[in-house]
C-alpha cells in the first residue's frame, strides 16, 4: 500500500503546487511538461522494469525504483529552473515506472488467487487517503518557494518507510 501512496502523494502535491511552481520558476508554457514527461517516462520504463524484474528479481528492481523516485523528488525540490524541474520529473517517472507495476507483481506473488480479490480493495483506497492528507502540503506551497521545495520532498518519508519494509521482506 505504501507504493501506491508514494506515487499518489506526488501527483496530488504537484497538482496543488503548480501555481507556486510557475510563479517561482517561470515557464508557464512548459508547465504541462511537468505531468507529461513524468507519465511518458513511467509508461516507457514499465516493460523494461518488468523484464529486469523477471531476470534479476522483484526486490532489487523495487528498491532501485524507490531510490530513483526519491532522488527525483529531492532534486525536484532543488530545481532552479522549469527545464531542470521537467528533467527531474522525468527521473521521478522512471522511478515510478518500477514502483507501480513491480509492486502489483509482488502482491500477485505474495497472495493466493483467492486472496488477490480482496487486496486491491484495500490498496485502491490509498490514493484517495493520500489525496486528502497531502493536498494541504501542495496548497501550502502557494505561499512561497521554500514551501514549494518542501512539497516536492514530502515523498521522502514514505519512500524511506517503503525501502525499510522491502529490505525486511514485509512489502
Amino acid at each position: 500500500m505504501l507504493r501506491t501512496g508514494l506515487v499518489a502523494i506526488d501527483a496530488t502535491i504537484l497538482a496543488a503546487a503548480v501555481p507556486a511552481v510557475v510563479r517561482d520558476l517561470g515557464g508557464l508554457s512548459q508547465f504541462p511538461w511537468l505531468f507529461s514527461v513524468y507519465l511518458l517516462a513511467q509508461a516507457v520504463s514499465v516493460p523494461i522494469y518488468g523484464k529486469i524484474a523477471d531476470l534479476y528479481g522483484r526486490k532489487p528492481v523495487m528498491l532501485f525504483g524507490v531510490a530513483l523516485f526519491l532522488v527525483g523528488s529531492l532534486l525536484c525540490g532543488m530545481a532552479w529552473s522549469m527545464g531542470a524541474l521537467v528533467a527531474f520529473r522525468a527521473l521521478q517517472g522512471l522511478g515510478a515506472g518500477a514502483v507501480q507495476p513491480v509492486g502489483m507483481t509482488i502482491v500477485g506473488d505474495i497472495y493466493s488467487v483467492a486472496e488477490r480479490a480482496t487486496v486491491p480493495s484495500s490498496s485502491n483506497s490509498v490514493p484517495s487517503t493520500s489525496t486528502l492528507g497531502r493536498a494541504r502540503s501542495g496548497s501550502r506551497a502557494r505561499g512561497d518557494s521554500s514551501n514549494r521545495r518542501h512539497s516536492f520532498q514530502a515523498a521522502s518519508r514514505p519512500s524511506g518507510r517503503l525501502t525499510r519494509k522491502i529490505q525486511r521482506h514485509e512489502a
